[in-house]
């Protein structure tokens, strides 16, 4: 299926989250007790809510998306070239300018969203985000009562688990075994909350991000077996 994939009809993309606030003290109180409700289990005994708070961002519910990084395939007169564009700053203004991206470029049927983990992570955090900032989600987002190939999202982690659905492969790992260039050779997701609210460097973040973008890129070349991206092909816009 892959190989009959067209890549030009595929949006790829990778999400930056950060605790929605930067410390647990400037949440209400109720939403502190929600937050320790929420996390009892993976803190166990070993932290307090607050000492765990710079995890918050992976939930969407107390976190936010500081950047939206894409990068699609456009090629003319047999040059290929692929194309990275980054949506960054107030997280509502960021997730409608994505949402008018899909809508005006990437809403046909045969058009598929492609991520790493996305299917568990990306696609549902920037639905939850988008609701909870009322914003009606783009048919590409929309999900409910649809069959799974119904689903227009591609996703790298679960075309390398060949059905073995308990099995969890990092990005970083496949771009090592796969020998594509590591999009973590300056920061990684751990770092983001430090590089957001502490170095205050949203570009270093958007630069990451798109590292990212391009590493999934090249990962599905891979599974194509064709060439990796060369420098000159990828363009920021």
């Amino acid at each position: 299926m892959i190989l009959k994939l067209n890549l030009e009809n595929i949006l790829f993309l990778d999400i930056e989250t950060v605790p929605e606030l930067e410390r647990f003290e400037d949440l209400s109180e109720n939403k502190q007790k929600l937050f320790a409700d929420k996390t009892q289990y993976q803190r166990h005994d070993d932290y307090s809510a607050s000492e765990f708070y710079n995890r918050a961002g992976i939930w969407a519910e107390f976190g936010k998306i500081v950047c939206i990084s894409v990068g699609f395939f456009n090629s003319k007169d047999n040059t290929r070239n692929f194309r990275t564009k980054s949506f960054y700053g107030d997280e509502a203004d960021l997730l409608q300018e994505f949402k008018t991206l899909l809508e005006e470029y990437f809403s046909l049927p045969q058009h598929l969203l492609c991520g790493h983990n996305a299917k568990e992570f990306d696609f549902p955090y920037i639905a939850r985000r988008m609701l909870i900032h009322g914003i009606a989600l783009p048919e590409k987002l929309q999900l409910f009562g649809k069959k799974p190939w119904e689903i227009p999202h591609l996703d790298t982690l679960e075309l390398w688990k060949f059905g073995d659905y308990k099995h969890y492969t990092s990005l970083k790992l496949l771009t090592e075994i796969f020998d594509i260039p590591s999009p973590k050779d300056d920061i990684d997701g751990s770092q983001v909350r430090e590089v957001y609210y502490e170095d205050k460097n949203i570009d270093r973040i958007v630069v990451y991000c798109e590292k990212d973008v391009v590493a999934v890129a090249q990962l599905i070349l891979k599974m194509r077996q064709e060439p990796l991206l060369k420098n000159e092909e990828i363009i920021s816009v």
